[in-house]
């Protein structure tokens, strides 16, 4: 049977029509969803027996439970979700001054091969639907008692890789019945799949988009990140160039400080020129070494001498 949040508002109501029932009913199974945050149909007081009884027929609820939940000494709090096929994916909640924000996986693995992410090493075995990803914010809100306030699609897996169900998990996210999470309280992060930058410039759906560059050499991106041997970075920069005049919306490049590999001044200045006239923002990331990886993280000395570089030529950088 199919997941009942693996269906936006318009779709549920579609979906209402077919049973007989009136369209209004799937505001209140919404509502029940996502904010009373039921996990069972029965739970539904004000909708008829008989129409829970269709419910039940028709559709599960996806409800996670907790396999494991880690958390640091600065209140990030880390879960292993238990899915009903017996796989597992990773959440992330982080809290900040402005909110509590939640980092979310959309695969179950990753095909990328990012040779600096500790997601290579977790072979890719399905996509998440809409429903999946959007339990992670319900299962974490109703496991802390929380409201989310922000969502990064930057856990394992590569969005762009699943467009369709992450974008259908935004209309989720983002309806104001349901979760009611601002798109400009969404980011989503993308490897660089270029076709699917100019997608979402089109869908105008008016969240951050970040991408993943760490270098604006394509011999080195390429080292990092196979990828770019499919689309390189002036194909990726294009795409970019695309979506802020499309949607007059800033980019967030992040950019992984690996030491002696993109980390000296020669490097930033070829980011400056790459990035000359555009509306962007670089986030600068030291690199974590991963079991059997190549790369080591930067020096202080040097990341901080590659941001005043940044910084000195007027970009956007993080401090």
């Amino acid at each position: 049977m199919k997941n009942i949040k693996d269906y936006n508002l318009e779709e549920l109501k579609e979906q209402l029509k077919l049973l007989e029932e009136k369209p209004f009913r799937a505001e209140q199974i919404f509502k029940w969803l996502y904010v009373d945050k039921v996990k069972s149909f029965d739970e539904m007081t004000n909708l008829s027996l008989e129409l829970r009884k269709k419910l039940a027929l028709n559709f599960d609820i996806c409800n996670y439970t907790i396999v494991k939940k880690l958390e640091s000494v600065d209140g990030t709090k880390k879960y292993l979700f238990g899915l009903s096929d017996g796989n597992a994916i990773e959440s992330v909640l982080m809290e900040y001054h402005f909110g509590k924000s939640v980092c979310v996986s959309s695969q179950i693995g990753c095909k990328m091969g990012c040779k600096f992410c500790a997601s290579t090493g977790i072979p890719f075995i399905r996509n998440l639907t809409s429903g999946e990803i959007v339990e992670q914010i319900l299962a974490i809100e109703q496991d802390t008692d929380l409201k989310v306030s922000n969502v990064v699609f930057m856990g394992i897996g590569e969005p762009f890789d699943n467009y369709d169900n992450v974008i259908n998990a935004i209309k989720i996210l983002n309806n104001p019945k349901g979760l009611n999470i601002g798109a400009r309280h969404i980011s989503v992060s993308t490897s660089g799949i270029v076709p699917k930058i100019y997608e979402f410039a089109d869908a105008d759906m008016q969240c951050t988009l970040s991408v993943s560059l760490h270098s604006a050499n394509n011999q080195v991106r390429s080292s990092m990140m196979p990828v770019n041997s499919a689309y390189n970075i002036q194909e990726l920069i294009q795409a970019c160039k695309y979506y802020i005049n499309k949607t007059n919306k800033r980019i967030s490049f992040e950019y992984a400080l690996a030491k002696d590999n993109n980390d000296n001044l020669k490097d930033a200045d070829e980011l400056i020129k790459l990035l000359k006239g555009m509306l962007c923002h670089v986030n600068l990331i030291p690199i974590n070494k991963i079991e059997n990886g190549k790369y080591t993280k930067s020096s202080l000395e040097n990341i901080m001498k590659f941001r005043d570089y940044l910084n000195n030529a007027r970009y956007s950088c993080n401090n």
